[in-house]
């Protein structure tokens, strides 16, 4: 519920708070002091746009309107909040500040927040209906969600949301694959052709490295030959390393006994140096045969690398890349030899998925064409009481062909004022006088459907007196009920049911709130009967609605 409402330098209001009772909360007075000021500072306070009713009191730098909320944990007002990490509180709190050149600035529990923010909040906590109301219960985004939470087939329309994304996926991998298919198969001559090329140049990976070093060598070969034989006669020949190495072992080995002891570091060192001289020798005569090829290998080398490097050229991709570039290939002549059979089991895929989505849907329409005719009737019996008699309401279910995530049909509140007229949008065939009786009739018929945390309304009954203002004020006690109710209202027999009274004057260029005592009610109620002269038998009536207001509402009726 709205616990509070504090307003500070708007238009007329220097400074006022409001502390509201969980029931029905009204706001008298005369004409021009103000009440509709305060529910406007209300509405800049949950997010509606700044107008001419919320401007800066003159003198003023800034005015602001915070209206503080008491809500249950589960609230869906606090899981917003905490998705959009803003800290809850006990309280929720929201506050608009507006400066003297008309800018703005949005708190959520003394959070700086966007406008945005502040409005998704606000229209979770607190729904205002005035005389030109185009909003809450006019707007037809919103009537689809009320007549499915009015037939409480909530589960059922969690069921289709969740079986047409089903089935919007499997289309989607459906039509994925149809593209695919069909890609392939025009580029299937191409693609054949390309994998049939690339397997018979069979591409591997690091294979231009090697070819070019090999391709380097095999072009110097001459000259490193020249070079290895070189090096191969001086360690082999009759002076070479090897011939004197070992002449100098023999020398040692014919030394004395002695003198060999002595010289056996020098012999073992002798005798590694030779065996290392040995084995060079053979991998240079080993690397020498090596470049004893054929002469055709260089010009072999050759015509395979400039192959693999036309071919990289060819396909757009490094020479390192071909070995991947033929596996694409062959994937793609997979996919054009398969391709049918996947598709035909991704198309059977999505039709079975439809069909679940769609008796899922049938089922829903079933439900809410039921609860439709049953909110029609609900509504007509709340019109008669409320002089809205020659007026008829209707629940439209129009069909969306291939449905949706929200169902197989839209939902639109439609109405016909004017006998054998046809039925269009509430907000633009009713009159502004109407509408606020409208919203009140439908919102009887939907006390059980989703109430907001608070519920305004701005003068619901301007125009219509005796039997009709009492009965717009049995309806709005029956209605608090279910969810706090805020109205400003100029009926006697309305305000005398209030759980809370408020009366706002004006004096000189300033509107002040008092909240009256219960003989301050008689009084104000008084005034309402009879005008500016209060009489005995003012107050004398005065008592008796407030004695009739406290017999028990009947119940509201309960739903099929």
């Amino acid at each position: 519920m709205l616990s509070t409402l504090k307003v500070r330098d708007l238009v007329l209001i220097a400074e006022v708070s409001l502390d509201f009772a969980p029931g029905l909360n009204v706001l008298t007075g005369e004409t021009g002091a103000g009440k509709s000021i305060l529910l406007d500072a209300l509405g800049l306070a949950a997010g509606a746009r700044a107008g001419a009713r919320s401007s800066v009191r003159p003198g003023a730098q800034q005015g602001s309107a915070s209206a503080v909320f008491d809500l249950a944990a589960s609230h869906p007002a606090r899981a917003l909040i905490f998705e959009n990490g803003i800290a809850s509180e006990d309280e929720i709190i929201l506050r608009r500040v507006i400066s003297s050149d008309g800018r703005t600035r949005a708190f959520v529990n003394d959070d700086p927040a966007g406008v945005g923010l502040l409005r998704d909040v606000g229209e979770l906590l607190v729904e205002i209906h005035g005389q030109a109301d185009d909003r809450g219960l006019f707007d037809s985004a919103t009537h689809r969600r009320l007549l499915d939470a009015f037939g409480g087939h909530e589960a059922l329309v969690r069921e289709v949301a969740d079986r047409f994304a089903d089935y919007e996926r499997q289309r989607q991998e459906a039509e994925a694959f149809r593209r695919a298919t069909e890609q392939a198969t025009a580029d299937a001559d191409y693609v054949r052709h390309a994998a049939q090329e690339l397997s018979a140049l069979d591409p591997q990976a690091g294979e231009e490295e090697s070819l070019a070093a090999e391709r380097s060598l095999l072009m110097n070969a001459s000259k490193i030959a020249e070079d290895v034989s070189t090096a191969v006669e001086l360690l082999s020949g009759e002076k070479g390393a090897e011939a004197s190495l070992a002449a100098a072992l023999k020398r040692l080995v014919r030394m004395n006994e002695q003198a060999r002891k002595l010289a056996t570091p020098a012999e073992v060192a002798l005798e590694s140096a030779f065996a290392q001289a040995e084995e060079a020798r053979r991998e240079l005569e080993s690397f020498l045969s090596k470049l004893d090829v054929d002469a055709g290998e260089l010009e072999r080398k050759e015509e395979r690398l400039f192959a693999l490097k036309a071919a990289a050229r060819k396909y757009a991709v490094p020479v390192d890349g071909l070995p991947a570039k033929l596996t694409e290939f062959q994937a793609k002549l997979d996919a054009i030899d398969g391709g049918g059979g996947k598709l035909k089991a991704a198309q059977a895929a999505a039709k079975a998925a439809q069909e679940r989505f769609l008796e899922t849907g049938h089922r829903l329409s079933t439900a809410r064409t039921k609860a439709a005719r049953s909110l029609d009737s609900a509504v007509a019996g709340e019109l008669v009481p409320l002089k809205l008699g020659h007026a008829k309401f209707r629940v439209a279910l129009e069909a969306v062909p291939d449905g949706s995530a929200n169902g197989l049909e839209r939902v639109a509140f439609e109405v016909a004022t004017v006998e054998g007229a046809s039925y269009g949008p509430l907000a633009r065939i009713a009159s502004g006088g109407e509408l606020a009786r409208f919203s009140l009739a439908l919102k009887v018929a939907l006390s059980e459907a989703s109430p907001p945390a608070a519920l305004v309304f701005d003068e619901v009954d301007r125009g219509v007196g005796g039997a009709v203002a009492d009965a717009v004020g049995e309806r709005l006690q029956r209605l608090a009920k279910s969810t706090q109710v805020l109205l400003v209202t100029h009926a006697p027999q309305v305000a005398a049911r209030a759980e809370r009274h408020f009366r706002i004057t004006r004096k000189g260029d300033r509107t002040e709130v008092h909240r009256l005592s219960e003989s301050e009610r008689e009084e104000e109620i008084a005034r309402m009967l009879s005008g500016a002269a209060v009489t005995d038998e003012a107050r004398a009536a005065a008592r008796r609605l407030l004695a009739e207001a406290q017999t028990t509402p009947r119940k509201v009726k309960k739903r099929a």
